[in-house]
């Protein structure tokens, strides 16, 4: 039984009591933990780079429509991050140890177990399911891309060549595929099974099992254990991950920080409007203070 198969049947139990399943009860999981809800943790060490995640994640939601053979064993030399036509890209980095001295990594959206796209959205338009998914529903989205600033690793993209009904698009972790029962079809396409789906708990057992029996290949950390909060999606790697292009996160969820600004700010909405008002006093005497030939007062 192949290792990503054994993980998503272990946590089938704990899937029964998740929302959106069938036979789910109402029992959310414990706050801030997540341990119950779906994950992937992704062996950067064993990925050989292949990108037929990128291919699978194509076609399950319908983007480019290329072959695989767009896809298979081109990984560009300058790293790329997500857009509105790839929600998964694979990037090599450094590292010594491997045969070639590269290794691979999958990037997409890290469904944080606390989402700073989540807080930053101010019509709920992006949401995190008690099953991992954090999702979007396009018909709220006013436009903003507040999340597009807010999220730590750069993810959300925006449909800027569509004039009439943009999106914000990014990985959506096959909700769908989760209801029926199906791993992502990301997991379901790895041939060399870099990517492991499963329940979260089980997935961070799994990770340090593997750091412990081949100390020389890993180092001992599993990215996105406690970075940012948690997230759903979780690395093991060769090298320290500054060098993945992963970013160093402090162990407490973002919006734990952005929402006391937030609300320090938006009270009684005082603050901004104080704001507004202190930006025109500045532009306002920065256009009196020009002359009008476009020299300066002197």
């Amino acid at each position: 039984m192949q290792r990503r198969t054994f993980l998503r049947l272990a946590g089938a139990a704990s899937a029964s009591a998740l929302p959106g399943f069938a036979g789910a009860s109402d029992r959310p999981p414990a706050a801030g933990s997540f341990d119950e809800a779906y994950g992937v943790l992704v062996d950067t060490a064993v990925c050989i780079g292949c990108r037929k995640c990128e291919f699978a994640c194509d076609r399950q939601n319908e983007l480019t429509g290329k072959e695989i053979a767009a896809f298979e064993g081109k990984v560009a030399p300058e790293s790329r991050r997500p857009d509105h036509e790839a929600f998964t890209v694979v990037n090599r980095y450094p590292n010594p140890a491997a045969q070639d001295g590269t290794s691979y990594i999958k990037v997409q959206c890290m469904h944080c177990n606390r989402p700073a796209c989540v807080s930053a959205c101010i019509v709920g338009a992006l949401q995190k399911t008690p099953n991992g998914p954090v999702v979007y529903d396009a018909w709220k989205c006013i436009g903003c891309r507040y999340c597009m600033v807010a999220c730590p690793f750069q993810i959300p993209a925006y449909e800027y060549h569509d004039a009439l009904a943009p999106r914000v698009r990014k990985c959506t972790f096959c909700s769908d595929r989760l209801e029926r029962g199906e791993d992502p079809a990301c997991v379901a396409i790895c041939p060399n099974e870099a990517l492991t789906f499963g329940r979260r708990a089980d997935l961070i057992a799994y990770g340090h099992s593997r750091i412990a029996s081949d100390p020389d290949r890993y180092v001992d950390h599993v990215y996105g254990e406690r970075e940012a909060g948690g997230t759903s999606w979780m690395y093991l790697a060769g090298v320290d991950f500054a060098k993945t292009e992963l970013p160093l996160l402090p162990h407490d969820p973002i919006p734990e920080r952005t929402e006391k600004i937030q609300h320090g700010i938006f009270k009684s909405f005082v603050p901004p409007l104080m704001l507004y008002g202190l930006l025109g006093l500045i532009m306002h005497a920065a256009g009196s203070g020009s002359d009008p030939e476009g020299g300066s007062d002197e």
